[in-house]
């Protein structure tokens, strides 16, 4: 029992420490890429360079993990590859180191994020217990959200990064190498999108109006009603802690069916934009920004344990993760286009519109069927 208990608080540490490390540079980074580039569109290339790899990376690498029954070894290659070029960050003094250095941070961490996963949930034996370590994610982006602030300094934050992989890293060498079962059938990958085509559209289309308005929400926030920086922190605070008591919750008090979960995430998310379309001052966000917390902890921890359940795991989530990748890519394009015709209020009535449709198409997603043969 000690040996299993003490796994599980490894594996949140790992999970902690990986998030964290992504989370610092996320919050400055359209800020670094503007000090660097000559042009809106570079910077937008810049940004969406990190996602574009990250997709592509995390739907292959998944796939091989499965296909090598291994979990730690991408694990271990992923913190060693993210430390390194999240450090180069520092000495990226142009565009195009930057973009290089982006690119390479997006398929370092995508080689170990599915298979983090995967692992957690192996690790815990498909338990209920596996969405209490699963939300060290959640928690993990809130620290590097607080240590952002808190370094506040545009180059100093990817040597507080990449010290966040090597910690995670030398966490991860206490880790058993648990042998899942190679998963080596063709045309794995298309199956499993068409067996979960109305799971991964919903997504698809639900990210892409959250990734539309968390585009435009921060400049929102201090162009319309004066908020500083520290306060902007504390509104997206409101989101990551929120997601973290509620994945815990979903460990031993919330007990209903993962595609229930799913489909109430993807739902609550219409009124956190009804929300934030009508709010009259800053700190007006915060409890809309809870309520996404909560919406996401509901959609990652359904979406997830429902595919692990009935797919190949590191692949399903390999899926997943790219699906959001995907949606990071094209929100911010929309939001752009929309902002810059109309105002910052009229992203929020698209991300409405566009999350209502994701809602209708989720259900139909069909309930679990654990007894189901995973491809």
């Amino acid at each position: 029992m000690n040996q299993k208990i003490g796994l599980s608080n490894i594996v949140r540490g790992s999970t902690f420490f990986q998030h964290s490390g992504i989370a610092i540079t996320f919050v400055f980074m359209p800020i670094i890429a503007s000090g660097v580039a000559d042009t809106v569109f570079e910077i937008g290339i810049i940004v969406a360079a990190f996602a574009f790899a990250q997709i592509l990376s995390e739907i292959y690498f998944g796939r091989i993990s499965d296909k090598k029954g291994k979990r730690l070894l991408f694990i271990k290659i992923g913190f060693i590859l993210c430390a390194i070029t999240f450090g180069l960050h520092y000495f990226a003094d142009n565009s195009l180191y930057l973009f290089l250095a982006r690119l390479g941070a997006g398929i370092s961490s995508g080689i170990m994020i599915p298979a983090m996963v995967a692992y957690a949930y192996e690790a815990g034996n498909g338990k209920s217990k596996v969405a209490s370590v699963i939300s060290f994610h959640a928690l993990g982006w809130l620290a590097g959200i607080v240590a952002a602030g808190i370094t506040n300094d545009e180059k100093l934050i990817f040597l507080v990064s990449s010290g966040f992989f090597i910690i995670g890293f030398i966490i991860s060498l206490k880790l058993p190498d648990l042998r899942a079962e190679k998963i080596i059938a063709k045309g794995t990958i298309k199956k499993i999108i068409a067996k979960n085509k109305f799971l991964f559209s919903s997504l698809l289309i639900r990210h892409i109006g959250a990734a539309a308005a968390w585009t435009i929400l921060p400049i929102m926030l201090m162009e319309y009603f004066g908020a500083e920086l520290y306060q902007v922190s504390i509104v997206y605070v409101a989101n990551t802690l929120t997601a973290f008591i509620m994945m815990n919750l979903m460990s031993n008090k919330i007990q209903i069916k993962n595609t229930t979960k799913f489909k109430i995430g993807i739902g609550i998310t219409t009124f956190v934009f009804i929300g934030l379309s009508l709010i009259t001052d800053w700190w007006m966000a915060m409890p809309f920004m809870a309520l996404v917390g909560a919406s996401w902890a509901f959609l990652f921890i359904g979406g997830n344990f429902h595919l692990m359940e009935n797919n190949p795991k590191s692949t399903s989530t390999g899926i997943f993760s790219s699906t959001l990748s995907i949606s990071t890519v094209i929100g911010p394009v929309i939001a752009g286009a929309i902002a810059f015709y109309f105002d910052y209020f009229s992203v929020m009535y698209f991300a409405i519109a566009v999350v209502l449709i994701a809602f209708v198409i989720s259900t139909r997603i069909k309930k679990e069927m654990p007894s189901e043969v995973p491809i």
